[in-house]
């Protein structure tokens, strides 16, 4: 069952694949923004994968998130998303990234369960 306060922390180490200068999203050798959003949405879907229906998934739907420090090449960046909300078949989380204890970024996230099946239907 999804509940309130329900955890995750994923981790990543700072490679060339996940540089602003390697995805596009800038051009220096430090982490991209939208590698640090995904290792957020990650965090998000491993919070609650175990508590959902066999057959059943989620999908993100919306993130936002602040990115307010460089972490270079070698960094362990870790990602925490904690459910705040539970709406019907919407889960809302507070999502942060971190370097050792450096606040790196911080936001919000929705994501929403999805039937597999159905969805993967619908492409």
């Amino acid at each position: 069952m999804i509940e309130i306060g329900l955890k995750h922390t994923s981790e990543m180490t700072v490679t060339d694949a996940v540089t602003a200068s390697y995805i596009g999203s800038g051009d220096m050798p430090v982490l991209a923004t939208p590698a640090m959003m995904a290792l957020m949405e990650n965090a998000a879907m491993l919070a609650v994968a175990k508590e959902l229906a066999e057959g059943s998934t989620t999908v993100g739907g919306h993130i936002e998130s602040s990115h307010i420090r460089p972490s270079k090449i070698g960094d362990k960046i870790t990602a925490t998303a904690e459910v705040t909300n539970i709406d019907g078949k919407k889960i809302f989380f507070k999502v942060s990234a971190y370097f050792e204890d450096v606040l790196l970024g911080e936001g919000t996230h929705l994501r929403f369960i999805v039937d597999r099946g159905k969805f993967m239907a619908k492409l």
